[in-house]
């Protein structure tokens, strides 16, 4: 285990060279499926970014790139339930193939609230890959197309994933045990 801050202790879940080659196997099946195809990646802001560009960087064929920012999260750990966005797309995605980048699929309540926005647009296709996924704590009836690693229900940071914006340098997946008063 490891301090980084005073009082908040964390622990690694998942190591740098597991995420690696967990992105490398994903790639693969993705440039699979896309063959022929130009998907347009929309990574969803913040925490699906490290994980998009090592992504994008395994994959050999035409792409294009833009972010979503989504927030459901107020100070702290626990979703509010209310989902904003913060910053919309750069271009329009009727009939393009869209593949949704996300770092955790949790409750499904984001995932399902993206897709019923994008689908009014008229994509072409609609796939969601996600990092992490957390079955244990869906209540909404939503399913990634491509899954890194299937977690329990514990509040993960590093590789780009946060608490109040802290820990998102760390290039583990870590379990945060203990959660300071913010």
């Amino acid at each position: 285990m490891t301090d980084l801050i005073a009082g908040q202790t964390v622990e690694i879940l998942l190591t740098r060279e597991k995420i690696e080659a967990r992105v490398c196997e994903l790639a693969a099946e993705i440039a699979r499926d896309y063959r022929g195809r130009a998907p347009h990646l929309v990574g969803v802001l913040k925490g699906a970014w490290v994980f998009m560009a090592d992504l994008i960087r395994q994959l050999d064929f035409d792409l294009t790139v833009d972010f979503l920012g989504i927030s459901s999260y107020g100070v702290g750990a626990q979703s509010s339930g209310k989902i904003k966005i913060t910053k919309d797309l750069d271009v329009s995605i009727e009939g393009r193939d869209i593949l949704i980048v996300e770092d955790i699929l949790d409750t499904g309540r984001t995932f399902k609230f993206l897709q019923d926005m994008l689908s009014v647009q008229q994509p072409r296709s609609l796939r969601l890959v996600t990092l992490l996924d957390k079955t244990s704590r869906r209540v909404v009836p939503v399913h990634a197309d491509y899954v890194g690693f299937e977690i329990s229900d514990v509040f993960v940071v590093g590789y780009g994933l946060d608490f109040n914006q802290r820990y998102r340098q760390l290039p583990d997946l870590r379990v945060l045990r203990s959660q300071p008063s913010v």
